[in-house]
């Protein structure tokens, strides 16, 4: 089988300039706080990827590990890893291009604005409901993908979440903390944004295990669903809030067991608007 036009046969020096060799390079996002470094990548035959390089030692751990769960899971929500660049005794990540924009994009300069009027996360939020129900069950379906591979959610956060405005469809990109569960927390905390991480994501020595995962898309809901970051106006149902609610109760213990009960009460109270 012949090699991807972005694969070389040897290990090259540097990303960029072997990019451009190759094809044109059309963006890059250089100034993210992830220690990452990405290319959009056009190639002679028109087709778009995406490049993901890792320049700090923490990042590169985090693209081996996001290697290792690309091989596990497949969603058509999953913007998958496909290829990997040999470089400088590391790797770069290719993957498919899907337009879209990330609902909120922390960069090393601060956070993204998506509070204003014109932002990605604003004019999500202004969608029809129906839309906004949409993406999210997308987002779930995914998870309970993950969930079925015996892997947890680790730093999910809208900046994870691109969407297609124009197409009216989900993408998740960035997956690269996600890993087999459940594990024993060995750290004093994960990664991730406290608007939606579990409480025992902070704990050294706690479990990470699938009610976790439950919190996190259960504040993924009350975000995605208000109308605002205050969470003062939401657009559900009072059935879909009760489920948001149980799902990111404190401890673990009150919380649904696993994806599959979220889902299917998230779907239970769902119900009268698929009907």
């Amino acid at each position: 089988m012949a090699l991807h036009p972005l694969i070389g046969v040897d290990e090259v020096p540097a990303v960029e300039p072997h990019l451009g060799r190759v094809g044109e390079v059309f963006t890059a996002f250089r100034e993210q706080d992830s220690g990452s470094v990405s290319y959009g990548v056009r190639l002679l035959d028109g087709a778009r990827w995406f490049v993901k390089e890792a320049v700090t030692a923490r990042a590169r751990e985090s693209l081996e590990r996001a290697w290792r769960f690309h091989r596990a899971v497949r969603h058509p929500a999953i913007v998958p890893q496909v290829h990997r660049i040999a470089v400088r005794g590391s790797w770069a990540v290719v993957m498919p291009w899907r337009d879209g924009e990330v609902l909120y994009r922390p960069s090393t300069q601060g956070p993204h604005e998506h509070r204003s009027p014109g932002s990605a996360m604003a004019r999500f939020r202004a969608l029809p409901t129906a839309s906004v129900l949409r993406a999210f069950d997308r987002v779930l379906d995914a998870h309970l993908a993950v969930a079925a591979a015996g892997h947890v959610a680790v730093d999910f956060y809208d900046g994870a979440l691109m969407y297609d405005f124009a197409r009216d469809v989900a993408h998740l990109v960035d997956l690269d903390e996600y890993r087999p569960g459940p594990f024993v927390l060995e750290e004093d905390r994960l990664p991730g944004s406290q608007r939606f991480m579990a409480p025992e994501e902070f704990v050294r020595g706690a479990t990470i295990d699938a009610r976790t995962t439950v919190f996190t898309l259960g504040r993924a809901a009350r975000v995605l669903l208000d109308a605002g970051d205050e969470e003062r106006a939401w657009r559900g149902t009072p059935a879909q809030l009760a489920v948001v609610e149980r799902a990111t109760r404190a401890d673990p213990g009150d919380r649904f067991e696993d994806l599959h009960g979220f889902a299917a009460a998230w779907r239970a109270a769902d119900a009268p608007r698929r009907g």
